[in-house]
């Protein structure tokens, strides 16, 4: 039976490094059916509708390399899934997910297709394709299509399930110091490197922040305390219990005063310049509906700024902006609001916006700021009359380079107190640029876990990078949280390679973590045999703060269906490349795209890593071309045909000679191990072949592990297979 339409038969996500790209990616294996017959310059006004509804698809290179790229291709023909390929990409752009890789490629099945696109979140990317389907279509049929709907579902998804900008301003930090991540909730916990070198972050906190110093600061009177003790200038203030207190308190410190909550952050619940009963008790009840106690203390006149202090040194500041209308002596104070202030482009519901929309009656700062002015949002200004709407809470200037050297010192100094490696700074000053107690100014709150965002994201100024700043707090200028990681795929004996490996690495002194089809092994002791997939392993290895050193195993299948666990290695792996054999579902059928699977293991080697490959496998010591660093080859024969090209460029050269295991290196030879030692030749005979023991043996040398070191382990290693 006909059909033009488009079907989605499967959606993969690939959480790692694939044949397709060194990053996550969403997979949709689609068939096209008797569209196939149906390029794009066959379908009348299907280009001009298509341009019309994303006319951002000219900045799409595609294949041709230029702006327009993707248009010509449309013009001259192209087929639906690589259409769909660049309109899902074009979705994630609009709703703020920027990225660019994608591809479309048949399948030996007319009219099936892959199409990959890269996303950084799962249900984006999954979306993204459904959306990408359903527009082609409508452009295809000519009926209407809601880019905009697409575009608010896209975004709402990512505000739902994507790291957060001020986590992902770290994460993409660590990125571009090749540090890994790995996110360890559907939250903002993420680790950053691998094993024992790892370091977390939750937000702009760290697992260097001390719980005892995040609780004081919770405490705004605990704080203010300790800052007075060691010198720092603070208002005087009093905890208060009840409305009545709050305004005895307010005339014993001096009229105008400041009334907030005692463990409330973000301004919440704080109300400033209060000069009258009726405001400090009113001001009273909106902080105790935050925070278990309630503080009046004195009012600073000045400005409300932001420091951001990481690692005892000031990377950025902000000043506080006032929200303001004026009046027509036509419109309401709600009206008012919505044309004057939220109109503001910087100004929105979702994370990504530097100022928050100000909705009323919901905002009960922003009403008691009317009352204040005799105003409630129904009221009509008079002309011309200005009406404060929001004195706190809206960090919109970056003022990073104007801040004194004094104040960048006390501000530091008041995170010391505290004890907090990384805080937000709330002062009151009249000039930044001027010491505080020169102008009377004073450091009002110490904030642990302080938004990144206004600094990220300022409504006036510069960006800062915060980011790059608190990856520098985390890891030392060498340090780029990485164990060693050895990868191993193939078919044949790659399980044993794994376990004789770790054996040697035990041997070394490495707390090394297994993870193979006979299951989980941290220092050689086997803590899970459940067989979880390739990549949930890995992971769980990777996680894991008591491992220095991994091995993974990967086979071809969890290379198709979820990528590897890990982003780079420093050594890989391929015991051999093969006919395909069962990956019939994943349209792997012959040897060229076996090759194309399993060279990811090598795609993956650290430039200053090195690839391990089976010089008796052609296919396999072909991928060599394809490592960014060192290659070992090896070989059951005693000599080879690629050995002496090999060995010309210094590189090393395993063979098998007069029963011992020769490592040649610049024509010369030197032997590493005894076949007919008893303890191996018993390892040879009972628990894995001579091609995985040369295999465990050449990852060994490429960890740079003594010969001496080698043999030992993989003399003493019998035990650990005993209930392999």
């Amino acid at each position: 039976m006909n059909h033009k339409t488009i079907k989605l038969l499967r959606l993969s996500y690939l959480r790692g490094p694939n044949l397709w790209t060194y990053r996550p990616a969403m997979e949709a294996l689609i068939d096209i059916g008797d569209l196939e017959d149906c390029p794009s310059n066959t379908l009348p006004g299907f280009y001009e509708r298509l341009t019309a509804w994303l006319p951002g698809l000219v900045e799409h290179h595609c294949g041709v390399g230029e702006r327009g790229g993707f248009l010509l291709r449309l013009r001259e023909g192209t087929w639906p899934g690589h259409i769909m390929e660049h309109v899902a990409l074009e979705l994630q752009n609009l709703a703020g997910m920027q990225t660019g890789f994608g591809k479309a490629r048949s399948t030996e099945v007319r009219g099936v297709y892959k199409v990959v696109i890269r996303t950084r979140q799962e249900e984006v990317g999954c979306q993204a394709l459904l959306d990408a389907r359903d527009l082609v279509m409508a452009a295809i049929e000519d009926t209407p299509f809601d880019v905009a709907a697409a575009v608010r579902g896209l975004k709402a998804l990512i505000d739902r399930h994507a790291l957060g900008p001020s986590t992902a301003s770290i994460v993409d930090a660590a990125s571009q110091r090749q540090i890994p991540a790995i996110r360890l909730t559907t939250g903002n916990l993420v680790q950053l490197g691998y094993g024992s070198k790892q370091r977390r972050i939750w937000t702009a906190e760290t697992d260097k922040t001390s719980a005892i110093a995040e609780s004081i600061s919770r405490d705004k009177d605990l704080t203010k305390r300790l800052l007075a003790a060691c010198g720092v200038p603070i208002p005087q203030g009093q905890v208060v219990t009840s409305p009545a207190e709050a305004w005895e308190v307010a005339q014993d410190i001096g009229l105008p005063v400041v009334v907030k909550p005692s463990d409330a952050n973000h301004g919440r619940g704080v109300s400033l310049d209060l000069s009258t009963q009726a405001a400090v008790e009113a001001a009273y009840a909106l902080a105790d509906a935050e925070g278990s106690d309630v503080i009046v203390e004195r009012f600073i006149p000045g400005q409300e700024h932001r420091l951001l202090v990481v690692g005892n040194r000031v990377v950025a500041a902000a000043r506080g902006e006032q929200a303001c209308i004026t009046g027509d002596g036509r419109s309401t104070v709600m009206a008012l609001i919505e044309a004057q202030i939220n109109t503001d482009p910087r100004r929105g519901e979702e994370e990504e916006y530097p100022l928050d929309t100000i909705r009323l009656p919901e905002n009960s700062l922003v009403m008691l700021e009317l009352s204040r002015q005799g105003l409630t949002p129904d009221s009509v200004p008079a002309a011309g009359q200005v009406v404060l709407v929001q004195r706190t809470g809206v960090m919109t200037h970056d003022i990073t380079d104007e801040v004194h050297p004094e104040v960048a010192e006390m501000a530091a100094l008041a995170a010391r107190v505290v004890g907090l490696d990384i805080a937000g700074i709330d002062l009151v000053a009249t000039d930044i640029a001027q010491p505080l107690e020169a102008q009377g100014g004073a450091i009002v709150e110490v904030n642990a876990g302080p938004g990144l965002l206004m600094h990220l994201k300022p409504a006036v100024g510069q960006p800062r990078p915060v980011g790059e700043a608190i990856v520098e707090h985390l890891f030392g200028p060498r340090d780029n949280g990485r164990i060693p990681v050895v990868g191993i795929t193939g078919t044949q004996g790659t399980t044993p390679v794994a376990l004789l490996l770790g054996a040697v690495m035990h041997r070394a002194g490495l707390a090394t973590g297994v993870a193979c089809s006979d299951g989980l092994y941290v220092q050689m002791q086997r803590i899970d045999c459940s067989q979880p997939s390739d990549w949930e392993a890995g992971q769980r290895t990777l996680m894991n703060r008591c491992v220095d050193a991994a091995v993974l195993e990967n086979s071809p299948r969890s290379i198709l269906d979820d990528g590897l666990s890990y982003d780079r290695c420093q050594v890989g792996v391929v015991t051999d490349v093969p006919l395909p054999s069962g990956l019939q579902d994943h349209h792997i059928l012959d040897r060229d795209q076996m090759r194309t699977v399993l060279r990811t293991q090598v795609d993956v080697v650290l430039p200053q890593g090195c690839a391990v490959l089976n010089a008796d496998d052609a296919v396999c010591a072909g991928l060599a071309e394809l490592c960014d660093g060192d290659v070992i080859f090896y070989s059951q024969a005693d000599r080879h045909d690629l050995q002496a090209a090999h060995c010309d460029a210094g590189r090393r050269f395993l063979l098998v000679q007069q029963a011992q295991v020769v490592l040649w290196r610049n024509h010369t030879a030197t032997p590493l191990l005894d076949l007919t030692h008893p303890a191996v030749a018993d390892l040879l005979q009972h628990h894995l072949p001579l091609s995985a023991l040369l295999a465990a043996v050449g990852a060994a040398l490429a960890l740079d592990l003594p010969p001496p070191l080698v043999r030992a382990g993989v003399e003493t290693a019998a035990p650990f297979f005993a209930h392999a």
